[in-house]
């Protein structure tokens, strides 16, 4: 497994070079981000920034103060579930978990629980395009499933002619993909009908090594809000950033 995850680190590194547009981010500004979230899913939502986070015995969902990083609702799950990537469609909040076999619904508006469903891969990222959801897994597929979970299409991705695999966290920005690369600097932005990886955004240095802990985690979370300003942080981040594009 090690060996495989240094070659895809390796691959994303070098492969961008070529055929794919190569961007930096540029920070606009930046927000507190609580370093107690283990970032596994990130969106906005009628204006309100939601995040689920992860990990055994303290995976939450929580809706978010932008401005101070506090959380303002906080709900907790059960300590046998990995929460993961997380995605309002319709009436419903999304959420799945990593490898319980399951997802969540909860009511959108209240983060009332409402179901369980039935999950049969690893749960990673999640998205919409506003008709149905776009999943990972952390293999070179994404998943579009309609409102109950069930899969219309697999979008296989690659990266100049060869599958990209680690697809981590998902945000549906101007009709692209964007995604993390699990365990990378890197996030990709793939059209949606070839699978195609059209563009690179390397964010090696975006957090300062100064703001690193021993709790510091990779980069993981991407957010869009209704001006489609772009917002990224990382697992157990202490800064949650607005950003913009800059041609490498």
């Amino acid at each position: 497994m090690k060996k495989l995850l240094l070659i895809t680190l390796l691959f994303v590194t070098c492969a961008c070079t070529a055929q794919v547009k190569q961007y930096r981010p540029r920070v606009v500004k930046e927000y507190p981000h609580s370093v107690e979230a283990y970032t596994q899913g990130l969106f906005f939502h009628n204006g309100t920034l939601y995040e689920t986070t992860g990990q055994y015995g303290t995976s939450t969902i929580r809706t978010v103060d932008l401005d101070t990083g506090a959380s303002i609702v906080e709900k907790k799950l059960n300590r046998k579930y990995f929460g993961e990537g997380s995605v309002i469609l319709g009436d419903d909040m999304y959420i799945l978990t990593w490898t319980n076999k399951v997802a969540f619904r909860y009511d959108a508006k209240t983060l009332s629980f409402k179901q369980t469903v039935g999950y049969p891969r690893e749960g990673w990222g999640l998205t919409t395009d506003g008709k149905q959801l776009i999943a990972s897994d952390g293999s070179s597929q994404l998943y579009f499933m309609d409102k109950d979970l069930k899969v219309q299409k697999k979008l296989p991705v690659t990266l100049n002619g060869r599958p990209l695999r680690n697809l981590n966290e998902l945000e549906w920005i101007d009709g692209k993909i964007w995604a993390n690369v699990y365990l990378t600097d890197m996030i990709v932005i793939i059209d949606p009908e070839t699978g195609k990886v059209e563009s690179s955004v390397d964010c090696t240095g975006l957090l300062p090594n100064a703001l690193y802990t021993s709790a510091t985690d990779v980069l993981n979370g991407i957010a869009v809000d209704a001006a489609g300003r772009i917002y990224v942080t990382g697992k157990n981040w202490p800064r949650l950033y607005q950003i913009e594009l800059i041609k490498k």
